[in-house]
This record gives structure tokens, sequence and C-alpha cells, in this order.
């Protein structure tokens, strides 16, 4: 699938490409911007790709469209939320290495985004879309029992600054202070907008301050997230 598009010469541009076996990929494009593969690249699209390896530069990669995404047809929410997902997976991820977990997280943002699913079911994917990219990425979230007395039982809370659980009764007397971990995450299913929110504001701070801080991209990066969720948000208002 491809998650990234970039200008360079005249008319040709670099691709950035995720697979499940191979991972995140890159390679250049001869007219890309011309008016025979504009269609095929764009973000979201399933390509095969012909790739001519060449020392020290770039692959030069021939594409042809498989599916393409159709979430320019179901609004501005599906669009942004696929740039946000993309806008991650080409910025962040290391090239050339295997990603089955995050490929098929990623495909169902962008077949749910394409389909025109219903928003709280792309929220709650996205949420656990992001806490799939920390773990990968070596910050991933513990939330297999509360870091405060072992327990596995009734986890409420996320601490902000280890990453663990904890649980309600351990947690109650700070949570002011601690994060709310949203029961689907743990339970499985589709969430109501309050979890989906919590869950949002969960990946948020651990993305924000793990991931995006520091990262030359990463106040773009924070924008897109930040404008994709808003659009979320409005698509899950009721009326």
């Amino acid at each position: 699938m491809l998650v990234g598009v970039a200008p360079l010469g005249e008319s040709g541009a670099v691709v950035r490409f995720l697979s499940a076996a191979q991972g995140l990929g890159v390679a250049y494009v001869h007219g890309a911007r011309g008016r025979r593969l504009r269609p095929v690249l764009q973000i979201g699209n399933r390509l095969s790709l012909d790739l001519v390896e060449r020392n020290d530069q770039l692959a030069v990669a021939t594409p042809q469209l498989l599916a393409a995404n159709l979430a320019m047809m179901r609004g501005s929410a599906a669009i942004a939320l696929i740039s946000h997902v993309a806008g991650l997976l080409a910025a962040l991820l290391p090239q050339v290495q295997p990603q089955p977990r995050l490929f098929a997280m990623a495909d169902a943002v962008f077949s749910g985004a394409s389909a025109g699913v219903e928003p709280r079911t792309l929220g709650s994917t996205l949420v656990r879309f992001e806490l799939a990219l920390l773990d990968e990425l070596g910050v991933g979230l513990d939330l297999s029992c509360c870091a405060a007395t072992g327990s596995r039982d009734d986890l409420a809370y996320v601490s902000p600054r280890s990453r663990q659980a904890v649980n309600r009764a351990a947690g109650e007397p700070w949570a002011a202070r601690l994060l709310p971990l949203p029961p689907f995450l743990l339970q499985g299913g589709d969430a109501d907008p309050s979890e989906i929110a919590d869950g949002l504001r969960l990946s948020g701070h651990f993305l924000r301050r793990d991931v995006l801080a520091g990262h030359r991209a990463g106040e773009g990066l924070a924008n897109s997230r930040d404008h994709a969720i808003s659009q979320l948000r409005n698509k899950m208002a009721p009326g």
C-alpha cells in the first residue's frame, strides 16, 4: 500500500510503500506527476511495484494499480484519517523490516475509511493502530497487570510516566493524574465516543511525548493527527 509521495525533479517522485513481508520501502517513480500515473499514486492505494535496484541510489519503481482507495468519496474525515495514518508510517518506521501486524492494522484503517464504515469503528481502529505503532517503536504500553499491585483485575488507568496499567482501587487516589484506560482495549469490540476519546488521549499522550517530540516531522504529524481526530469527532457527534 502506498503511504507517501514526494515530488522530485521535473515530473518524478519518491514514493514510500508498506508491505507485510518487507515493511517500509522507498523508490523513485519516473513520470509520477503525469496524467497516467497521478491516479495510480494516491495515498492508500494497493499497488504492484516492479523494482529495479541501483547501486547507492534509490530503486526505480514501475507501479501498477491493484485496488484504489475510495476515501476521497467518503468525505473529509476519511481523507484526513488516511493522511494521518500514512504520514505516521512513512515518517516513523524503519525501512525494510517486516511489518505484518502494522500492515494488517493500517489496512484495516484504510479499508474502513474507503468503505465508509461507521465512525466509531474507525475511531476504535485508529486507537488500536496507534498503540500498535508505539509498541513497534519500542515505547508500547504494558496493560498486562497493575503496576502498583500486580493484579490483573479491574485495570482502569495508565500511568503517564511509566506506560503501565493501574487498577481502579490503587489508582483512585491519583485518578486526576492518571490516564483513563477504556475497557474496549482490554475486552475487544467497538467503543462509544467517550471511550474512543479516552483511547485517543491515551495513545496521543505517548505518541507526542515519546515519538513526535524532537522528530523533524513531529509538528506536522501532530497537526495532521489533530485534524483527523477533529474530523472523526464531528462524525461521531449526535445529530
